[in-house]
């Protein structure tokens, strides 16, 4: 039977797979930019980036809860303030699927999706993409995604890199990924620490060919972001 009623546009994600390394903010950013964007979301949250977005915010992101952890989390500001943005939840825009169910729709490549960005990715996730380890659903999703060959996005956060993660980035820029550092640009203008989130935040969606409005682009004039910061 076809789940989709005659006249609907079937529904086709972007996967989202939040790890363990610092940069929550990063992720919050880019959630938020996919919803207004019109686009729909499945989030993946590892087991040790709970402990990095419980660290980070306070918040502690609960399977049985997990929408309205979520609400808080993207209604926070970089700035650690709690209610900064409105968020919409509703209908069918985020599904959400634990990290230890490897039955999940984004374990297989038949389930349809625009593609995956992880962010921020952290070193160990590198490492077990580009080995191939498979060992949660976010890392399965990857290696999915390679393998069919959709965008993959990693937004590398960690420093310095030694040459073991080098090795693994370059080998997922040979599988086809696109690997965005977690490094924030100052020609953007920025003067808060939600418009740095946002500039790596939105060079992730650039990857992903998502439109946006999350930072300034550059135009070629020198100066032009003191003159409009």
């Amino acid at each position: 039977m076809n789940p989709v009623k005659p006249g609907k546009t079937p529904r086709k994600p972007w996967i989202v797979g939040v790890s363990g390394a610092s940069g929550t903010p990063y992720a919050a950013s880019v959630l938020r930019a996919l919803l207004d964007a019109g686009e729909s979301v499945d989030l993946v949250v590892s087991r040790a980036s709970r402990l990095t977005l419980l660290d980070e915010t306070g918040i502690s992101f609960r399977d049985a809860h997990w929408q309205q952890d979520l609400r808080e989390w993207l209604a926070r500001g970089a700035d650690g303030k709690p209610d900064t943005f409105g968020v919409d939840l509703t209908g069918d825009r985020v599904r959400y699927w634990s990290a230890g169910d490897l039955a999940a729709g984004p374990s297989s490549g038949s389930y349809p999706v625009k593609g995956m960005l992880i962010v921020p990715a952290s070193t160990a996730c590198v490492a077990g993409v580009a080995l191939g380890l498979s060992k949660d659903l976010l890392q399965r999703s990857a290696s999915v995604t390679l393998k069919e060959r959709r965008k993959l996005v990693v937004a590398v956060r960690e420093t310095p890199l030694d040459g073991r993660t080098l090795r693994h980035l370059v080998t997922l820029d040979d599988a086809g990924a696109t690997v965005v550092p977690a490094s924030p640009a100052f020609y953007a203008g920025a003067t808060h620490i939600q418009g740095l989130v946002d500039f790596v935040a939105g060079r992730v969606l650039d990857a992903a060919d998502v439109g946006h409005d999350l930072y300034r682009r550059w135009r070629g004039d020198l100066g032009g972001a003191r003159a409009t910061g």
